[in-house]
């Protein structure tokens, strides 16, 4: 079969888009992969507490106090099902524990434990975090980033 010599294979945009140096990839694919380079970092990161980045953020909100499996879904924007194993991680870990809702048989109150608190407050350090993201930049440079990036997260 012959190819058409003016397809978008020969086109020089397309070939800088499926190069393996990232200064020619739309901006779409160069925020994904930040963002996924971030998320390994910290994931690599938090695993020295048996967290991750799904994970962490669960503890941080029932820091507040306890919740409901459907609460803490909705606080992190993610169906019941994934919030499911993500605390079923937590409490093999022993950061959280299950007990009887107060008012609905059908419902279990999610409490962080002493551990699971010690480990996020460990593990949540905002310098630490920070400095992983911004490794590199400039003050001005991370002032840029953070005005584009929430452009961008409220549109």
């Amino acid at each position: 079969m012959e190819r058409d010599a003016g397809g978008p294979q020969e086109h020089p945009r397309w070939q800088a888009m499926a190069a393996p140096e990232p200064s020619g990839w739309p901006v779409g694919r160069l925020l994904s992969a930040a963002a996924r380079r971030v998320e390994r970092d910290w994931n690599a990161h938090l695993a020295s507490w048996d967290l991750n980045h799904a994970s962490q953020p669960v503890l941080v909100i029932l820091l507040r106090g306890p919740r409901t499996q459907a609460e803490l879904a909705a606080a992190c924007d993610v169906t019941e099902q994934t919030m499911s194993r993500v605390l079923a991680r937590l409490e093999r870990s022993g950061y959280v524990t299950r007990t009887a809702h107060a008012t609905d048989r059908r419902k279990h109150q999610i409490s962080a434990t002493d551990a699971g608190r010690a480990a996020v407050l460990a593990a949540s350090d905002p310098v630490a975090a920070e400095a992983m993201v911004t490794e590199g930049l400039t003050e001005e440079q991370v002032d840029q980033l953070r005005a584009l990036l929430l452009l961008v997260a409220r549109r």
